[in-house]
């Protein structure tokens, strides 16, 4: 932990790409399922059931669990620094093409962000965002970039910063979502629009990834914020966000 503390102190901010993905189950209703998947999310949604519920009716939760769902935005943000000036520029991955998405994504991190000088952060990304990425670029039969590789590696190996671990300092009791810090610190909430519950039924019902991917993006500008915020440097104002088309 000391050692990630010292890179977090002395990391170049334009040395780290923030990201954050969204993800819905693979079908849009449970009845889509084959037998042999209705049986195996049976058996992981056992602990996620709710008196009066069946494993179908919290099939939407098979989003959080890259077995059973899939990527459909991946939104990343860099800072570009030109003196005093600091521009941060973001960018989208998204659509129903999953393996697509992967594909773009990956060979973005492969060609800009895959040195040992380069990191990766999001909230919660060690938990969520990168093993479910490095995951679903297993299951889509791609190679997975040597960034999001952590296998085998020690934990002062891995170049990634999470937000939300990074806020604990070293407490593990609970969780404190995005949504809280950016209350806590006066940051502009993410989640003006949707929330992450309303992902599933917005691309699935609605069938608006570019909806979900402004929603996305916003989620990776509060990351930055935040982490601006935890090294006591001054925010990025409204201007000086460039963002690519979507």
């Amino acid at each position: 932990m000391a050692e990630l503390k010292n890179e977090f102190r002395n990391v170049l901010l334009d040395s780290i790409l923030f990201l954050d993905i969204e993800t819905v189950s693979q079908f849009a209703d449970y009845s889509q399922l084959d037998e042999s998947t209705k049986l195996l999310w049976g058996k992981k949604a056992q602990r996620l059931i709710e008196e009066g519920k069946s494993v179908g009716d919290i099939y939407s939760k098979a989003a959080i669990f890259s077995e059973f769902g899939k990527i459909i935005c991946i939104s990343v943000g860099y800072l570009k620094l030109q003196g005093q000036m600091r521009t941060l520029r973001i960018k989208s991955f998204y659509g129903d093409d999953e393996k697509k998405l992967l594909i773009d994504f990956n060979a973005l991190v492969s060609k800009y962000f895959n040195t040992n000088d380069h990191y990766l952060c999001a909230h919660n990304g060690k938990e969520f965002d990168f093993p479910y990425i490095a995951r679903r670029t297993l299951i889509n039969g791609l190679p997975i970039p040597s960034c999001l590789d952590t296998r085998g590696l020690k934990p002062w190996e891995v170049k990634h910063f999470d937000t939300l671990e990074l806020w604990r300092f070293g407490d593990y009791k609970n969780y404190t979502s995005l949504e809280t810090l950016t209350h806590v610190f006066n940051i502009p909430s993410p989640k003006d629009d949707i929330t992450g519950a309303q992902v599933g039924e917005v691309y699935w019902k609605d069938k608006d990834t570019k909806r979900i991917a402004t929603y996305c993006q916003k989620d990776v500008i509060a990351i930055v914020q935040l982490f601006l915020r935890f090294k006591n440097e001054r925010l990025i104002e409204d201007n000086d966000i460039v963002y690519a088309e979507i």
